[in-house]
């Protein structure tokens, strides 16, 4: 994606016991032959109730664990250290550990991380409040040295990081993998360094070789000045000969594809060549197919203003991608969809509503654009505050998200494990609380509210006591503190609970010594 809205100059940005135990073992044995898993790193991370065996690789249209189990990657992308700052953007208003636990609070368990080669190979960053919690940690660090801090926070908080190149320079999206001044050497020996440089932080799973080939880029012609997928197969090869555990991305073109029956793509999004010229890796369960898609909001589409819209939209996605995952081909990753608009009466909330529909009817694996207010044509799940979310747009994606419920797992053990939830009842209301995330200077909590009775609940109230803890961030609740008490209100669309219905909210609070944890929670109705 190419649309930023930067924020002023950016000084301003995880029985049968041992018979159960013995075929478990037997079948991991099977399935790793069988599909050639490597027997490499078995990390846990969190992903629903059950965890997940690191590395990842691919098994007809799934990606799947080292114990063969379907894995779906249900991420965001957080932009900006493609940028001139360096770093993701919005880290001059909040702290990057409180973001990282609101995604994984929202449901998501990806970052799709895009970069710059020049960014890499830059000596400093700009676009970060120092004073702003662990934002402290990123100062006087290189762009690389701050991607790491964030890959091994992802790692503790239960988050995979897909790491994308998505430009040469810190300006623009080049139609092709070299250019800007830049060779495709530039491009592969970068991919190379972090291959080796995150060769043994599991949680990063793969690499977005090359993020929207456009232009003169082709498919299926080779030409060794243009054919993406002879490059795709260079750079993968490269990568793999150093870390064979990692995923290999790789998105379409535009156009120029032999034969192709679509007239119009969007940039990445044209993968009708991969039928007739697949993507050839050294090893083929490493490949993942990933289009781009949007709507009118970001251009319009002749295909919008069809008498036929949006039925026409079905067989597009068929066509341009989607028949490698229901041929059994490889997996299908949507690497970039997003909109502004989330109705059903706008073409591009019409479009954004039939494209989550159909990512869950087929089980598609995807990164929304973006978590970043900040892009001009599409806005993003955060609002322009950097502090709360879009709730209509999330209310969108939970159809493809797991239960808000937090689960406590993390990537790996926490000198700071979780505290387990602590439910408080009255009459009515039932409160759940859960610290989800828990670190040296601060910590994110996670409230539920549960009406269990017969009746509604009108203007609920709840109140407790932190004694050495400050909320620097809430959401979905007013928070106002009175010394080492706490009071929250709902938002007007929260006032009322229907019956067996729940409300959520959170915040994320600074640490100011040990007696940390929440107390005297109690919740009442005030009408």
């Amino acid at each position: 994606m190419r649309y930023f809205l930067l924020k002023n100059t950016q000084k301003q940005f995880i029985f049968y016991q041992r018979f159960i135990l013995f075929l478990s073992t037997l079948l991991l044995c099977l399935l790793g032959s069988l599909i050639q898993l490597p027997a490499q790193s078995h990390l846990n991370v969190a992903s629903a109730a059950i965890a997940i065996q690191l590395p990842l690789s691919t098994l007809g249209a799934k990606i799947v664990d080292a114990r063969g189990k379907q894995v779906l990657l249900r991420g965001v992308n957080w932009f900006g250290m493609e940028t001139e700052t360096h770093v993701p953007h919005g880290l001059w208003q909040r702290d990057y550990k409180e973001m990282l636990s609101q995604m994984k609070m929202l449901g998501y368990n990806l970052i799709r991380l895009p970069y710059s080669v020049a960014g890499l190979r830059a000596p400093d960053i700009n676009g970060v409040e120092f004073n702003i919690g662990s934002n402290i940690e990123f100062q006087g660090k290189t762009p690389l040295e701050v991607m790491d801090l964030i890959v091994q926070e992802a790692e503790r908080q239960g988050l995979f990081i897909l790491l994308d190149s998505h430009r040469l320079n810190d300006q623009r999206i080049p139609e092709l993998w070299y250019g800007d001044g830049f060779t495709e050497a530039d491009w592969i020996d970068t991919w190379k360094l972090l291959a080796e440089r995150y060769k043994n932080q599991t949680n990063v799973i793969g690499a977005d070789l090359k993020n929207e080939p456009h232009g003169r880029a082709s498919w299926g012609t080779n030409d060794l000045a243009t054919d993406w997928r002879l490059a795709a197969e260079r750079a993968g090869n490269a990568i793999l000969s150093i870390n064979p555990n990692w995923l290999i991305i790789v998105e379409g073109v535009e156009n120029n594809v032999p034969g192709q029956k679509l007239k119009h793509h969007w940039q990445g999004g044209n993968l009708e060549g991969v039928k007739r010229y697949p993507v050839r890796l050294t090893n083929r369960r490493k490949l993942v197919y990933s289009p781009h898609e949007y709507g009118s909001g970001v251009f319009n589409q002749p295909y919008f203003s069809e008498s036929s819209f949006p039925k026409n939209l079905i067989p597009r996605w068929q066509i341009g991608f989607n028949y490698i995952s229901t041929q059994n081909i490889a997996p299908i990753l949507i690497g970039e969809f997003g909109g502004r608009q989330v109705d059903n009466i706008s073409p591009e909330g019409i479009w954004q509503n039939e494209f989550v529909k159909y990512i869950q009817k087929h089980n598609l694996s995807f990164a929304y654009w973006s978590w970043n207010p900040n892009s001009a044509d599409t806005g993003g799940i955060l609002l322009d505050d950097w502090q709360n979310y879009d709730r209509a747009k999330q209310q969108l994606l939970s159809q493809l998200l797991p239960s808000m419920a937090v689960n406590n797992q993390n990537v790996a053990s926490s000198p700071n494990p979780p505290i387990p939830a602590t439910p408080t009842t009255t009459a009515k209301l039932k409160v759940t609380t859960n610290i989800y995330a828990n670190w040296e200077t601060g910590l994110c909590a996670n409230l539920k509210i549960l009406n269990s009775s017969n009746s509604k609940a009108n203007n609920w109230q709840l109140t407790f006591r932190m004694n050495q803890a400050r909320i620097n961030n809430s959401w979905n609740a007013n928070f106002q503190q009175q010394g080492t008490e706490y009071i929250v209100t709902p938002l007007d669309w929260a006032r009322v609970i229907e019956p067996n219905q729940s409300r959520d909210f959170g915040f994320c609070a600074q640490k100011l010594g040990t007696d940390y944890q929440l107390q005297n929670i109690e919740v009442k109705i005030t009408q």
